[in-house]
């Protein structure tokens, strides 16, 4: 870590060939260009940026024109410019911003005069540094430094530029983006913006879920083992942010569980999400939401029920951040179903019938989650679990007879046209007896054994008939009288999302 360096100090760097071409364009169009930010923090932390960020006192109208094919899509006036291998540099014009009358927003955004200025409007200095070249073929430039953040970056220490009263009152985003870059870099925050953020917690309220489930969608990112997402997040605690952003995860703090591991439901949630793979934030959601129904359900030492009480709490938590409809109906049956319990005498009926509540969608993520939730309770001897026995049983009946009523050898149709019975509720009961028996005998998913057991219910039934070969009025196509799972989950079964 170029730890001495100073503003004003000279930096050589390799250049990625997009973008020196991006800085080289703007200069020869006689375009003040520099990059910054993230990019240049990284350079001078000796690692390898993973975003390229260019400020520049050409207009967006101006980029835009320079490099055709870009994109201008924003009031900020970010271009992006997209070069030939594929690498994408941000270009954004030089800004001075407005008040921030909302706290989340500025109220107006103007193009800056100087990249100096430019800098001064940014959150923490270790992203307000910046390199203007002076020698593009050899990667020749100066370092733009003018609020220490190399030193900072240097000393360990996350810290607000300026005023931190001031820019937490600007956005109270940076109260959670300081947990973040901490976290990530491996910083404390600077004693004067952490009091500033203990100050100012409630801000916070007002934020739009959507911002702060980017936010904690980059916590939980985290590929970094020695910097968990549980780092990020005991800050935000330490902070008093996370008990008004998640409060519901909060409450888990003091609530006693009897692990292996010390700590309580809040460490072991934590720890959970950890154990989850980098490269699956929701999945570390669950991991980090399965037991928030503990917090409500301790009665004699037992959770009675946590897992209903925490799949409600998940519906609630998703809704606030702005999932969409197939990751909060996936979020909330993975913490619905995460208390099953195999027991070796479990006949093949009760594994189909397993995978059948469950959704067969659902297993893999849903073996993970348990997986993690018993590494993060301590558990000495995981292969005792009965995790691998029951894939392996999961493996074999899946391949022995059907386990949804697409797999059954009839369907709606069959049931109105061969029994003339009307259409309606009674198409889907039928399927789903039919599915129920087939689930305790798979040799009986043969279409004459099938259509003699609906028969024989539907006159128990006493159903109404209509002539065979009419559909009138049952909406209902092949398949579609009843949906799989829909009684068994809570939530939306939609695709699983990543």
């Amino acid at each position: 870590m170029a730890g001495p360096m100073r503003d004003g100090d000279s930096l050589t760097i390799e250049l990625p060939a997009t973008v020196r071409a991006t800085l080289a364009r703007l200069a020869d169009a006689g375009h003040d260009a520099a990059l910054v930010g993230g990019s240049v923090r990284d350079l001078v932390s000796g690692q390898v940026p993973n975003d390229w960020d260019v400020a520049t006192a050409a207009a967006p109208e101006v980029v835009a024109d320079l490099f055709p094919g870009s994109i201008w899509e924003n009031r900020f006036g970010t271009v992006t410019v997209r070069g030939a291998d594929g690498l994408e540099v941000q270009v954004t014009t030089f800004r001075f911003e407005g008040p921030y009358l909302d706290r989340r927003r500025p109220a107006s955004v103007s193009w800056g005069r100087s990249l100096e200025e430019d800098l001064s409007r940014r959150d923490f200095t270790v992203n307000a540094i910046a390199w203007r070249p002076t020698n593009l073929a050899s990667g020749g430039g100066v370092l733009v430094d003018p609020h220490g953040g190399v030193n900072d970056l240097g000393q360990g220490m996350l810290r607000a530029v300026g005023d931190p009263e001031a820019r937490i009152g600007e956005d109270a985003l940076r109260m959670v983006r300081a947990a973040r870059f901490a976290a990530r870099l491996g910083l404390r925050v600077e004693d004067g913006t952490a009091d500033a953020i203990r100050r100012h917690p409630r801000e916070a309220i007002g934020l739009s879920g959507e911002r702060v489930r980017d936010e904690l969608w980059r916590m939980l990112e985290a590929p970094d083992p020695e910097r968990p997402p549980s780092t990020a997040l005991r800050l935000l605690e330490d902070l008093g942010v996370l008990v008004v952003l998640l409060p519901e995860l909060a409450a888990l703090r003091g609530v006693p569980q009897d692990k292996a591991l010390a700590g309580d439901a809040f460490d072991h949630s934590l720890r959970t999400a950890d154990a989850l793979p980098a490269g699956r934030p929701l999945l570390r959601l669950a991991g980090l939401f399965h037991d928030l129904g503990k917090a409500t359900t301790l009665a004699d030492g037992h959770f009675i029920g946590h897992e209903v009480a925490g799949a409600r709490l998940a519906a609630a938590v998703g809704e606030r951040l702005r999932l969409s409809r197939a990751e909060s109906g996936w979020l909330t049956r993975l913490v619905r179903q995460h208390m099953f319990a195999y027991r070796p005498d479990w006949t093949d009926a009760a594994v189909r019938r397993f995978i059948r509540r469950v959704g067969a969608d659902l297993l893999d993520d849903l073996f993970a989650l348990r997986a993690a939730d018993n590494a993060a309770s301590g558990v000495a001897q995981p292969e005792a679990t009965g995790l691998d026995e029951l894939r392996a049983r999961i493996e074999a009946v899946t391949a022995s007879g059907p386990l949804s009523h697409a797999q059954l050898a009839i369907d709606g149709r069959d049931l109105t046209d061969e029994l003339a019975i009307a259409p309606g509720p009674l198409v889907g009961e039928l399927l789903d007896r039919l599915l129920e028996a087939v689930l305790d005998d798979p040799a009986l998913n043969q279409r004459d054994r099938l259509l003699e057991l609906a028969r024989g219910w539907a006159e128990d039934a006493g159903a109404p008939t209509h002539q065979p070969g009419s559909n009138e009025g049952s909406g209902l196509g092949h398949g579609e009288a009843a949906d799989d799972g829909a009684a068994a989950t809570i939530g939306d079964p939609g695709a699983v999302p990543t």
